[in-house]
């Protein structure tokens, strides 16, 4: 089932999409999907929508993120091989590795079709296709093994980056530490999350290391991949997670990218750039990129 969020009449409501051709939606109830993440969507084999209020057409909607304000935004870095080759790295030994989870603030999270402005601290602002995954059962130390029976369903996401920071000022960069936290500043400006425009729930995608993702930059192909490419599977990225905090219903993990970013290339994104991610029976997710604000 393909849940989603919305704005209908200036409120935030949520349901399913009920004809996929013609894009029309049964209305479930107000707010986001929280509610029905809560109630067992996508993880209780017995959960099932209840009756819609009504059925509306895609001109009355104007999707949101599925979770407006996820409980955690987690991301994985260097979870793609090819990933790290692009950027000089050697190939990584899962065997001696623990994945490189990092957190985004709730307010990089943004809507299918918003509009990402330029942060004024970075000119060399990069794309990175991803799946996202949405805990549905929350839990502590969860087995690799049951892993994905936490997984309420998965959804199209990119995770934008600032590949430098320039805060207006001489520093000293001779630690190493001055590279590492500019790299994670990079992940925190606002709208650097978006994803939707649905959650897919987990019993319509078997199999979450089988989905091929692609990303385009005005229409032009900059990335195409596989999750099967990951280094540390979804499976995996969630027990690991839950081994070093409680993972809630409502968090989200951005699993990483496959290679063809733009500073391999030493390409980067323009105010009037308009990103386009897809990934194999989810769908696609556009947002387009303008001009920096300082106001914002």
């Amino acid at each position: 089932m393909k849940l989603v969020s919305y704005t209908r009449d200036g409120a935030t409501r949520h349901g399913y999409v009920a004809d996929e051709a013609a894009g029309t939606v049964a209305e479930l109830g107000d707010g986001d999907l929280a509610a029905v993440i809560a109630a067992g969507a996508g993880t209780d084999a017995g959960w099932r929508p209840g009756p819609p209020s009504a059925t509306h057409g895609p001109a009355e909607l104007t999707f949101r993120a599925p979770i407006t304000r996820p409980t955690k935004v987690l991301a994985v870095a260097a979870n793609y091989q090819d990933h790290v080759a692009e950027g000089g790295g050697a190939p990584l030994d899962k065997s001696t590795l623990a994945p490189r989870l990092f957190l985004k603030p709730g307010t990089s999270v943004a809507d299918p079709g918003a509009d990402i402005a330029l942060p004024v601290v970075s000119t060399q602002v990069d794309w990175e296709a991803e799946l996202v995954v949405v805990v549905g059962r929350g839990g502590r130390d969860i087995p690799v093994e049951k892993a994905l029976d936490h997984v309420a369903g998965y959804a199209v996401g990119n995770d934008v980056s600032a590949r430098s920071v320039d805060y207006g000022y001489q520093r000293d960069t001779s630690s190493p530490a001055v590279g590492y936290f500019d790299w994670l500043a990079g992940k925190w400006p606002d709208g650097f999350a978006p994803y939707g425009p649905y959650l897919v729930t987990a019993d319509e995608v078997p199999d979450p290391q089988d989905l091929g993702i692609e990303l385009e930059v005005n229409g032009t192909l900059r990335q195409q991949g596989s999750t099967a490419g990951m280094i540390f599977t979804v499976a995996e990225l969630v027990a690991f997670a839950s081994r070093l905090m409680t993972l809630e219903p409502t968090d989200i993990i951005m699993t990483g990218t496959p290679a063809g970013v733009g500073a391999a290339s030493g390409t980067y994104l323009a105010a009037g750039d308009e990103m386009t991610v897809r990934i194999a029976g989810l769908g696609a997710l556009t947002n387009r990129v303008v001009q920096p604000n300082s106001e914002r």
